[in-house]
C-alpha cells in the first residue's frame, strides 16, 4: 500500500553583501601596486598607480544596483610621472567609456554614471592612456582593465518544477529516499553567499526530512 503525503519545501538563499577593502593584484617583474581603499558618501574607490615602466593594474570592482544620488566612484588611474601640475590628461575607451563610465581627465577618477546589472552583463573591458595636455602626446602605453559588477543578493532561489510528486511504500525504512528537489540561484555564486541555497520542509514534517544541502527528501518515521 502507498500512502501520499503532501510537502511544502522551502528555500533559503543566504545573502551577505561584502565590500572589498583590498585587492591583491598580480606582480609583474619590479612594478609595485598602490592600492588605497577609501569610503565616501558610501562609495567605495581605488587607486591604480603606473610604477616606473608601465601600469599596474588589477580589476576594479562596482556593487550592481546602486541608487545612491551621486556617481558611483569606481577607482583612480595615476601616472607617477604626473606630478600634479595638470599636464597629463587620462583618457579612457573601451566598452561604456563615455556612456557608463566617465573619467575626469585631471585626477583620473572614474565613475560609473548609470545603475548596473550583473544579471545584464558580469564586467567591463577598458582601455586607460596618460597622454600630454596640450599635444596630445601619449606619454604612456595604452593599457587595458576591468571593471568588475559585484553581485548582491536579488535574486529570489526557483525550483525547477513547479510543482514535485512522489510515492513513497507503507512502513518504509526511516531514511528511504523519496524524491530530489533542485533549485536555482541567478546571483553570483563566486562572490560572498547571494547564492547559496539551503533546503528546509515547512509542511510535512515530521514525517519527512530533507537533507539541507542536497535537496534530497526522506523518511524520517517508520
Amino acid at each position: 500500500m502507498k500512502e501520499n503525503y503532501c510537502l511544502q519545501a522551502a528555500l533559503v538563499c543566504l545573502g551577505m553583501l561584502c565590500h572589498s577593502h583590498a585587492f591583491a593584484p598580480e606582480r609583474r617583474g619590479h612594478l609595485r601596486p598602490s592600492f588605497h581603499g577609501h569610503h565616501e558618501k558610501g562609495k567605495e574607490g581605488q587607486v591604480l598607480q603606473r610604477s616606473k615602466r608601465g601600469w599596474v593594474w588589477n580589476q576594479f570592482f562596482v556593487i550592481e544596483e546602486y541608487t545612491g544620488p551621486d556617481p558611483v566612484l569606481v577607482g583612480r588611474l595615476h601616472s607617477d610621472i604626473d606630478s600634479g601640475d595638470g599636464n597629463i590628461k587620462y583618457i579612457l575607451s573601451g566598452e561604456g567609456a563615455g556612456t557608463i563610465f566617465v573619467i575626469d581627465d585631471k585626477s583620473g577618477n572614474i565613475h560609473a554614471t548609470k545603475t548596473l546589472d550583473r544579471e545584464e552583463r558580469a564586467q567591463y573591458t577598458l582601455m586607460a592612456q596618460a597622454v600630454d595636455r596640450d599635444t596630445n602626446r601619449p606619454l604612456e602605453p595604452p593599457s587595458e582593465f576591468i571593471v568588475k559588477v559585484q553581485d548582491i543578493n536579488d535574486n529570489p532561489p526557483e525550483f525547477l518544477h513547479e510543482t514535485y510528486h512522489a510515492n513513497v511504500p507503507e512502513r518504509s525504512n526511516v531514511g528511504t529516499s523519496v524524491i530530489q528537489v533542485t533549485a536555482s540561484d541567478a546571483d553570483d555564486p563566486t562572490y560572498g553567499n547571494s547564492a547559496k541555497l539551503v533546503y528546509s520542509i515547512l509542511e510535512g514534517q515530521p514525517y519527512f526530512s530533507v537533507e539541507a544541502q542536497t535537496g534530497i527528501i526522506r523518511t524520517a518515521l517508520p
